[in-house]
C-alpha cells in the first residue's frame, strides 16, 4: 500500500513546483529580479514539469490499484 502513496505525493509536489515556474514565466508570481520572471521559456518548462508530475501521480495510482 505504501509503495503507491510515495509517487502520488512526489507527483503532487512536482505539479505544484511546475505550476509556480509556469506562473513565474508569465510574470504573475515571484520577484522581478528572478531570472524566471517574465521569461517565456519558463512557461514551457513549467508545463513540461506539470506533465511529468501528472505521469508520476498516474503511476502511483496504478500501483495503488494493483495492491
Amino acid at each position: 500500500m505504501r509503495e503507491g502513496k510515495i509517487p502520488v505525493i512526489v507527483g503532487i509536489i512536482i505539479i505544484i513546483f511546475g505550476w509556480i515556474f509556469h506562473l513565474q514565466g508569465q510574470s504573475i508570481v515571484g520577484p522581478e529580479s528572478s531570472f524566471m520572471y517574465s521569461n517565456p521559456d519558463w512557461i514551457t518548462y513549467g508545463m513540461g514539469i506539470i506533465i511529468a508530475g501528472i505521469v508520476i501521480v498516474g503511476v502511483g495510482i496504478i500501483i495503488l490499484k494493483k495492491n
